[in-house]
């Protein structure tokens, strides 16, 4: 009984252990970069106490702090997940952003066609040709990795400004609404294609529920599924996966498209829900912090729902430290910015703290 105590215990461990390092390093790394960046508050003169008092006040103190940090969580949700699903084999892809852009901007074409079309067959059909442009945008970043060897990385950035020129020039030519004349947009949506808010007692948009669906969905997808297995093993070793036989050309195909989909179900649910048209409102940068959530989340769709929120929460709060505390608002970008230096920095740390090897917890 004892050695077979000893055994799940053993067991437990072994399994415990590395997920728990996987919790507490992006947590370490978070409250790391909050420290250095309390140091150059204090250089400029500023409270630390009085920044984080701020950002729990604007982000999470009432119910419309919540109702400010919940409306940015649905695109943060998937944007993160454009980000997290092509990490699971083992590739970089920071150009979210661009799949946003287009996504809402194909959406709201696709509205343009439709004046008239009930909402039961109109937003979906929106929501269709948004995720089918953000799919495309990002696959194409995968097919350029698997077919030239372009780094996905410095492809997906590059590909996010020319997405964002490409929506400046069609809405700003062909697609302008002539009544927009201040902020170029395309037509506005009639309210039939409209995306309302969900039924808790604050106002935030059916994107939230859909973004948690989504982290759902993905985490059953590449924890409880044999693609997502065969993903797992294709990023841990890509010469192994093909040995092995596994179609690594097509998985990569795939999850970058599935990524880039989620992103433009972001920019969907922006055009939709929030401003109406598609304009240079959708540069709104949620492609790029969706890369910070990403990695803070370790990949995890599930561990991205409560980062994202973290992460909406702290966003929320840039306006009101500006009024308070005399910042620019690119305040919050430079504090997000550290964080995400720390972030990297710590992966050296992975495997090598003892407190988080099996051995150590071993008896002498």
């Amino acid at each position: 009984m004892t050695t077979a105590s000893g055994q799940k215990g053993g067991q437990f461990l072994a399994q415990g252990l590395p997920r728990l390092e996987a919790v507490v390093i992006p947590i370490g790394a978070l409250l790391t970069g909050a420290l250095i960046f309390s140091g150059f508050l204090l250089a400029l003169g500023k409270s630390p106490a009085e920044f984080f008092a701020l950002i729990y006040k604007a982000g999470f103190s009432s119910p419309f702090s919540w109702q400010n940090t919940l409306s940015r969580v649905a695109p943060l949700l998937f944007a993160g997940l454009c980000v997290a699903l092509p990490a699971r084999l083992g590739l970089v892809v920071i150009g979210g952003e661009g799949a946003i852009v287009l996504g809402g901007l194909m959406a709201a074409i696709t509205a343009g066609l439709m004046l008239g079309t009930p909402s039961w067959l109109g937003l979906p059909l929106m929501a269709l040709a948004g995720a089918a442009m953000g799919g495309l945008w990002i696959a194409a970043i995968g097919w350029l990795r698997i077919k030239r060897g372009v780094n996905e990385t410095i492809a997906s950035l590059l590909m996010a400004y020319i997405a964002i020129a490409v929506m400046n020039h069609l809405v700003e030519g062909p697609f302008r609404d002539p009544a927009s004349l201040n902020k170029p947009s395309t037509a506005p949506l009639p309210e039939a294609l409209r995306v309302g808010d969900m039924p808790i007692g604050i106002d935030v948009h059916w994107g939230f529920a859909f973004g948690v669906l989504a982290c759902v969905l993905s985490w059953l997808l590449i924890d409880r599924s044999t693609i997502g297995f065969a993903a797992r093993i294709a990023g841990d070793n890509i010469r192994a996966a093909q040995v092995q036989g596994l179609p690594v050309g097509k998985l990569i195909l795939g999850f970058t498209a599935l990524g880039g989909a989620c992103a433009g179900l972001a920019g969907f649910f922006e055009v939709t829900a929030i401003h109406g048209a598609a304009n240079a409102s959708l540069v709104a940068g949620y492609g790029y912090t969706g890369i910070l959530v990403a990695f803070l989340a370790r990949h995890n769709p599930l561990a991205i729902i409560p980062v994202a929120t973290l992460l909406a929460g702290i966003e929320a709060s840039s306006g009101l430290i500006q009024r308070r505390m005399d910042l620019p608002d690119a305040t919050i970008l430079v504090f997000e910015g550290i964080v995400f230096v720390v972030l990297l920095l710590s992966e050296t740390l992975y495997g090598k703290i003892p407190l988080f090897k099996h051995g150590f917890w071993s008896k002498p």
